[in-house]
């Protein structure tokens, strides 16, 4: 039963299996070209259906507890670049430099929106700001992620400037959001109703992007530069900084005094990092032959954080199932 909280779910398995098409079956040429027009189009309608989705009411119920949002995003774009940049000379010994940038452009990343309010929900924490930290935490990490990848990046392959970055982002992926929030009165309902549609476009870009990178990655000799031993070490980095996130956020929420539902939320919100963000940013960030070594290291701790987060949310979810039955024999016994 333990271990099949840690089998992979099934887009998990679905991103291997792209990864290993890409890797014998690379798009080259023409078709490499109309894939990225493809993997364009895809993104765009992903981020309009997001726009199309957010709740305002969702927004102001929780945007009033600043202190948590803060330390959210403190966690999210301070604490993980920080760990990053500070574990850089213990850890980079386990892959290549050109892949360790792939991990600081993880370390980067907005925190995740769909899992985050899911695993909050789970184990009972405060939905209404968890939903309003991970809205933030996308929407600011249009402006902070470039910076911080101009900072931290810029040298290994990011293309071009911190506004041009932030001028991509926000026609290519904003504009679009914006435009389906703005739409919410005419196609929020039928979204609403067609739940599963959001989800097929939100696996669906990604498999696209993922394929087009690691096609142009496949192409420029990817495999020959990550070895199974570097793989191993990719996992390894991606468990002590997912450890050291979870050990930190906690502790500091304990020590700042929040309640156990706002620490729920700070946990979840403020150790993820989002593959839904990540990878359209990379492909908007990188160059093309890069991008396949820049999301590497997100799609292992993607898998890595779901797996863990997921007992973690369990066990929050049955310690406050304890606390409710205790009250109820508590009131009963005072009731006799």
């Amino acid at each position: 039963m333990a271990l099949m909280k840690f089998r992979p779910d099934n887009f998990t398995l679905m991103l291997v299996a792209t990864v290993l098409l890409a890797s014998f079956l690379p798009a080259t040429g023409q078709v490499a070209g109309a894939f990225e027009t493809l993997t364009t189009a895809a993104v765009a309608l992903l981020f309009f259906l997001h726009g199309a989705k957010l709740s305002r009411q969702a927004i102001l119920a929780g945007i009033m507890h600043w202190r948590l949002h803060l330390f959210i995003v403190g966690s999210t774009f301070v604490l993980f670049p920080f760990l990053g940049w500070a574990l850089k000379p213990l850890l980079t010994p386990l892959v290549s430099p050109e892949l360790y940038v792939g991990v600081m452009f993880l370390c980067v990343l907005p925190s995740t929106v769909q899992s985050s309010i899911a695993f909050v929900s789970m184990a009972r924490g405060n939905i209404p700001a968890a939903i309003c930290s991970a809205s933030a935490s996308t929407l600011l990490g249009v402006f902070i992620t470039p910076l911080l990848v101009s900072v931290f990046v810029t040298a290994h392959g990011a293309s071009g400037s911190f506004v041009d970055a932030v001028v991509k982002i926000l026609l290519q992926l904003m504009l679009p959001f914006a435009v389906g929030h703005l739409m919410q009165r005419w196609v929020g309902p039928f979204i609403k109703k067609h739940g599963k549609l959001t989800k097929v476009v939100d696996q669906g870009s990604i498999l696209l992007v993922v394929y087009t990178a690691f096609s142009a990655a496949v192409v420029q000799g990817i495999w020959r530069q990550v070895s199974v031993s570097t793989l191993v070490g990719l996992l390894v980095i991606s468990a002590i900084i997912l450890a050291l996130a979870l050990f930190l956020t906690t502790f500091l929420s304990r020590r700042l005094g929040f309640s156990k539902e706002d620490e729920i939320t700070a946990v979840f919100c403020g150790s993820k990092k989002s593959l839904v963000s990540g990878v359209p940013m990379a492909k908007v960030l990188f160059a093309s032959s890069t991008v396949g070594m820049m999301v590497l290291p997100l799609m292992l701790f993607h898998q890595m954080q779901l797996m863990v987060c997921g007992v973690l949310a369990a066990k929050y979810a049955k310690r406050a199932q304890q606390l409710e039955a205790e009250k109820a024999l508590g009131a009963a016994a005072a009731g006799k």
